[in-house]
C-alpha cells in the first residue's frame, strides 16, 4: 500500500469528491485509510453506565484506498505514485509528476 499514516490525500470519489485531509489510520490488509475529516456516519450508541453517553455519534469511516491520491508535497497536485530503489538501498515513494521523493 502505497499511502501511509500522516500523508495528505485528496479524496476523488465519493460522497466527500475533492475534500483533503490527513491520513489518521491506514489498514493495508483492508486496503483503507481513514482520513481526517472525511466520509462521517452516524452511529447510534447505547449508554454503558456512566462512561459512555447514549445518543447518535458522528463517526470518520474508512474509505477504500482507490477512492483516495496523494497529493505531492513539492508540486502540491494529486497524483501516482511510484517506488524507486535509492543509492543506498532502500526503497522510497517518488511523484510521478516532478519526481521528487516522498518521505
Amino acid at each position: 500500500m502505497k499511502i501511509r499514516k500522516d500523508d495528505t490525500v485528496l479524496v476523488i470519489a465519493g460522497k466527500d469528491r475533492g475534500k483533503k485531509g490527513k491520513v489518521r489510520f491506514a489498514y493495508p490488509r483492508k486496503q483503507q485509510v481513514i482520513v481526517e475529516g472525511v466520509n462521517f456516519v452516524k452511529k447510534h450508541s447505547k449508554a454503558r453506565g456512566a462512561a459512555r453517553q447514549a445518543g447518535i455519534i458522528d463517526l470518520e469511516a474508512p474509505l477504500d484506498i482507490s477512492n483516495v491520491m496523494l497529493l505531492c508535497n513539492k508540486c502540491s497536485k494529486p497524483g501516482r505514485i511510484g517506488m524507486k530503489k535509492l543509492e543506498d538501498g532502500r526503497k522510497a515513494r517518488f511523484c510521478r509528476a516532478c519526481g521528487e521523493v516522498i518521505e
